[in-house]
C-alpha cells in the first residue's frame, strides 16, 4: 500500500504520525517495537519467503536505521542535564540519523504494492490486540496514551479495510466506538470531535455499497473484487495483443462530498481494490488438478506499484507522476485514475488547443504561496491545480491508459498522441439520471462498474439485496459476457489498435470489458437517455462491434430477465435511439 501526497494547508489527521514534535519517554523495560513486529511477521505463514532478496535487504535497513536512531535517543537520558557543550555532539548524531531514517521512509515506502507487507501489518496488529498491548491505557490518566490507541485501532481498520477483511473491520469499529466514548468521557479534550468524525466516516465507507449480498440466514456476505485466475477473460489462441504489463498506477482523488476514511475515498478505494490481485493460498492451489508438477516453483505475480494522491496540488501530483514515468520499465504501461470535479473552461476561446476544454480539479484550495491562499484578481486566468489533458502530453511518450471519472471527462477526449506510443482513456459519464444523483456521496456509478460490475448492473437496476445463490448464478453469468466482449474487440476489423496494445495484461484486460459493458447497458437502460450519459473513450471505439453489438445487447437483456428486471430496458435499443 502506498501512501500519497498530503495538502500543507488542510489538518493534520489524527490517523498520520506526526514527523515533528516531542518524544515520549518509554518505560526502558519494554521491547523494541521494531524486534516485536519483526518476530510476529516474520513469524506467520511463510510471509518472509514471499519478499524478494532486494526488498527484504530495504526492510533490514530500515529496521537498522530504526534501532540505531531509538539507542541514540534514549542515550541522551542519560547525559548530565547541566552545562551546553556535552550535549551538542550527541544531539547531531541522533539528528543525523534520523534524518536518514526519514530519507530512507521517502525513498522505500513509496515503491511497493505487495499484499505480503499488508499481510504482515495486519499479523502485527492482531498480535498487539490478542495480547493485550494497550490494556493497561484505560487505567492511566494520560489522554495522549489513549490517542496512541485510537490511532492503532484507525490504522488497523485501514489495513483490514485494504484486505477487505470486513468482519475484523466491523468488530473494529465497535471496539473503537467504545474507546472514543470512554475517551471523551473522561478526558475534556478539543480532539473530542475529531474523533467521533473518524467514527463516522470509517462507519459511512463500510456501508457504502449499494448492494447487500444475503446468506439464508440473513448474515452479509464478505465479497472480494479483486483479480481472480478466473476474473479476466482469457486470450483466445494464436490471438496477437500487445505485450505490455501494467507497472504502475497513480489513483487521485479529489471528491469533497464523497464518503472518505483518512485519505481515501470510495472511489480510490474501489479502484485500488480493482489493480490488486486476489491473495493465492499456495496450500490450496496444490490440491488443485494439474498444479503438483508446478508446486514446486510457483509462479509469482506482482501486482502494479501504486501511489494513492488525496487532494494533491499540482507540483505534488507532477511530481509523483515524473518519479513514476522515469522509473517506469520497458515494455510497462502508467496507468492514470482521476477522481475529481470538473473545471470547465471560462469565456471563449480562440483555438482548441489541450488547455481550452478544461480538465479536472486534483486540489480544492485556490493558488498557494507560502502556505496562505490567495484569491485570483482575474476570473479569466485557469485554475492552477486543474489537470489538463495537455499537462499529460509529456508522459505520452511511454504507454498511458488513463480513466477519468469526473463531470468533465469529456475534456480528455481532445488527446493528441504526439509520441505514436500506445494510449487510451476511459471516460465516465458527465452526468447521471436525477434518480442516481442523490447517491454519489457513496461512490461513483462508473467506477463502481469498473470494479464490481454486477453490484452496480444491480444498482441501476433498483434492487438493494440479493441472495448469495443468485448473485453467484449471474457472476457466472457475466464472466461469459466479459469472454463475448472479449472476442469483440479482438475480433473488431475497426478497432484502434491502442485497445489491442493493452489487452494482454490481465487488468487493462479487465477495465476495457467492463468499460464496454458499462457502456452497452447504460445505453440500453430506459432511465439513461441523453447523450451525456453514456460513457466515452479516446480513441472511440466502433460502435456498432462492440458497445451497440446486437449480440451483447442479448446478453445484457438475458442477465436482466435472470433478475426480472428486464422491463428496465429496451428491447432493441437501436431502434430506439
Amino acid at each position: 500500500m502506498v501512501r500519497g501526497a498530503r495538502q500543507s494547508q488542510q489538518p493534520r489527521s489524527r490517523l498520520a504520525p506526526r514527523l515533528t514534535g516531542t518524544v515520549e519517554k518509554l518505560p526502558r523495560k519494554r521491547k523494541s517495537r521494531t524486534e516485536f513486529a519483526l518476530k510476529e511477521t516474520m513469524s506467520s505463514g511463510g510471509a518472509e519467503d514471499d519478499i524478494p532478496q532486494g526488498e527484504r535487504k530495504t526492510v533490514t535497513d530500515f529496521c537498522y536505521l530504526l534501532d540505531k536512531s531509538k539507542q541514540l535517543f534514549n542515550g541522551l537520558r542519560d547525559l548530565p542535564q547541566y552545562g551546553q557543550k556535552q550535549w551538542q555532539s550527541y544531539f547531531g548524531r541522533t539528528f543525523d540519523v534520523y534524518t536518514k531514517l526519514w530519507k530512507f521512509q521517502q525513498q522505500h515506502r513509496l515503491r511497493t504494492s505487495e499484499t505480503s507487507y499488508l499481510n504482515e501489518a495486519f499479523s502485527f496488529y492482531s498480535a498487539i490486540r490478542q495480547r493485550s498491548y494497550y490494556s493497561q491505557v484505560n487505567k492511566e490518566d494520560r489522554p495522549e496514551l489513549v490517542v496512541k490507541k485510537l490511532r492503532y485501532y484507525a490504522r488497523f481498520i485501514v489495513v483490514c479495510l485494504l484486505l477487505n477483511k470486513m468482519d475484523v473491520v466491523k468488530d473494529l469499529v465497535k471496539e473503537l466506538s467504545d474507546e472514543i466514548e470512554d475517551y471523551t468521557h473522561r478526558f475534556n479534550t478539543e480532539d473530542q470531535v475529531e474523533w467521533n468524525l473518524v467514527l463516522q466516516e470509517v462507519a459511512a465507507f463500510i456501508e457504502a455499497d449499494p448492494v447487500m449480498v444475503l446468506n439464508d440466514d440473513n448474515t452479509i456476505v464478505i465479497t472480494s473484487n479483486r483479480l481472480t485466475e478466473t476474473g479476466a477473460p482469457l486470450l483466445e489462441q494464436g490471438m496477437i495483443v500487445g505485450q505490455l504489463s501494467l507497472a504502475d498506477a497513480l489513483i487521485i482523488g479529489n471528491c469533497n462530498n464523497q464518503v472518505k476514511f483518512s485519505e481515501l475515498t470510495v472511489d480510490m478505494f474501489r479502484m485500488l481494490q480493482a489493480l490488486e490481485r486476489e491473495p493465492m493460498n499456495l496450500a490450496s492451489q496444490m490440491n488443485k488438478p494439474g498444479i503438483q508438477e508446478s508446486a514446486d516453483k510457483p509462479t509469482r505475480r506482482e501486482n502494479p506499484h501504486k501511489y494513492l494522491l488525496y487532494k494533491p496540488t499540482f507540483s505534488q501530483l507532477y511530481t509523483f507522476l515524473a518519479a513514476s514515468f522515469k522509473e517506469l520499465p520497458a515494455n510497462s504501461v502508467l496507468l492514470i485514475y482521476l477522481s475529481a470535479t470538473g473545471v470547465f473552461p471560462t469565456g471563449r476561446s480562440d483555438g482548441e488547443g489541450p488547455y481550452d476544454f478544461g480538465g479536472v480539479l486534483t486540489n480544492s484550495n485556490r493558488d498557494i504561496i507560502n502556505g496562505d491562499a490567495i484569491h485570483k484578481r482575474n476570473q479569466s486566468h485557469k485554475e492552477m491545480h486543474c489537470l489538463h489533458p495537455g499537462d499529460l502530453y509529456p508522459f505520452t511518450r511511454k504507454p498511458l491508459f488513463v480513466i477519468v471519472d469526473s463531470s468533465n471527462s469529456v475534456a480528455y477526449k481532445n488527446f493528441t498522441n504526439l509520441f505514436g506510443q500506445p494510449l487510451v482513456c476511459l471516460l465516465s459519464p458527465t452526468a447521471y439520471p436525477k434518480a442516481l444523483q442523490d447517491q454519489s456521496q457513496r461512490g461513483s456509478l462508473f467506477t463502481l462498474f469498473l470494479n464490481n460490475p454486477l453490484m452496480a448492473f444491480l444498482f441501476v437496476s433498483g434492487l438493494s439485496s440479493m441472495r448469495r445463490g443468485l448473485w453467484e448464478k449471474c457472476q457466472e453469468y457475466l464472466r461469459k459476457i466479459n469472454r463475448d466482449i472479449a472476442q469483440l474487440l479482438t475480433h473488431s476489423r475497426s478497432i484502434d489498435q491502442a485497445f489491442l496494445q493493452f489487452f494482454g495484461d490481465e487488468f487493462l484486460r479487465l477495465l476495457l470489458t467492463r468499460f464496454v459493458f458499462c457502456s452497452a447497458t447504460m445505453r440500453m437502460h430506459k432511465a439513461f437517455r441523453e447523450t451525456r450519459n453514456y460513457p466515452e473513450s479516446y480513441p472511440q471505439l466502433p460502435r456498432d462491434e462492440t458497445v451497440e453489438s446486437p449480440h451483447l445487447q442479448k446478453h445484457i437483456l438475458e442477465l436482466a430477465s435472470i433478475l426480472d428486471v428486464r422491463n428496465i430496458f429496451f428491447e432493441n435499443s437501436m431502434d430506439d435511439y
